[in-house]
């Protein structure tokens, strides 16, 4: 038996351990099931700020007056939270897979195919950050079953026009094709969020960040975030301004994304706001602004669109 790894425990001996530990886990019952569907280990996260807080940490036992079904409206905000963000990411993405297409294909209709006619970092390092974007890109294409690639494979031989390509693409290879991009195309492009090439490739990279949290059920509301975004001089987007101290945060985070919905008319651009508003303000332990969100935020004008 392994002696380097925690014990395996019951879902009936993990509900005991919270018992144990101090937390009102209800009908055991009920604890039990909820450990059986989300795991123990995923509501860990959640009940971490209800921990008792020491000179050397986090303890393991739990504030007095802490219950399991309080760390259940924290899971079932960020659940809310989670699919609000992914579903207001899905508009920008489209929107920047159809300008960064539409720019790039009246450079050339396979400009993509060719690094020759796209940006200098498309040849640096003798071009080996492009030829994995590439082999990335052709795995994408020979695996896809859309019918528009299936036609594209009988009539062209496999070579999709740039504007279709997009189509083909993840968020994260999407961000590099900008990236190789040449400088007047990234400028259109960027324009169209009111932002700088620069600027739009750092929010970018933020807010992959923020999709892979989300679409991999991880824990959003009070994450700190590992990537800053670069943000224009204080006084053109006075909006962002405000949020300039939390961007590690999740509220700064929004507010990037918020922005780009609401420069562009793209999605639903109340769907985030909806989602903050949710936020259960009866768990007096953890508050909103543990999410870098302030108590004024609603009378921004990001967020009264």
């Amino acid at each position: 038996m392994s002696t380097d790894v925690k014990e395996f425990k019951s879902y009936e001996a993990l509900a005991d351990v919270l018992a144990d530990r101090g937390m009102d886990i209800g009908h055991r019952e009920d604890a039990v099931a909820r450990l059986r569907d989300i795991s123990y280990y995923r509501l860990s996260g959640y009940w971490y700020p209800f921990r008792r807080q020491t000179r050397n940490g986090r303890s393991d036992a739990f504030y007095k007056g802490t219950t399991l079904a309080d760390v259940m409206k924290l899971y079932q905000f960020d659940a809310i939270l989670r699919t609000a963000t992914f579903d207001a990411l899905g508009p920008v993405e489209l929107r920047l897979r159809t300008s960064l297409g539409h720019e790039l294909g009246s450079v050339d209709e396979c400009v993509h195919l060719r690094p020759g006619l796209l940006g200098p970092r498309a040849r640096a390092r003798n071009g080996a950050d492009y030829t994995r974007w590439l082999q990335t890109y052709e795995n994408e294409r020979s695996r896809s079953r859309e019918d528009f690639v299936a036609h594209h494979d009988r009539k062209y031989g496999g070579r999709l026009p740039v504007w279709v390509a997009v189509e083909i693409l993840d968020w994260g290879s999407l961000m590099y094709l900008f990236g190789f991009s040449p400088r007047d195309v990234q400028d259109t492009v960027a324009a169209e969020f009111a932002l700088s090439a620069p600027q739009l490739e750092s929010w970018l990279r933020c807010l992959n960040f923020v999709r892979n949290v989300c679409a991999h059920h991880g824990r959003l509301f009070n994450r700190v975030h590992p990537l800053q975004p670069r943000l224009p001089v204080r006084g053109l987007i006075p909006a962002i301004d405000e949020a300039r101290g939390v961007m590690n945060r999740t509220y700064g985070q929004l507010c990037l994304l918020q922005h780009m919905l609401s420069r562009t008319g793209s999605g639903r651009s109340r769907v985030l706001a909806s989602a903050l508003r949710s936020f259960p303000t009866d768990v007096p332990t953890v508050p909103l602004s543990h999410t870098g969100t302030p108590a004024d935020w609603q009378s921004s004008p990001l967020w009264k669109t």
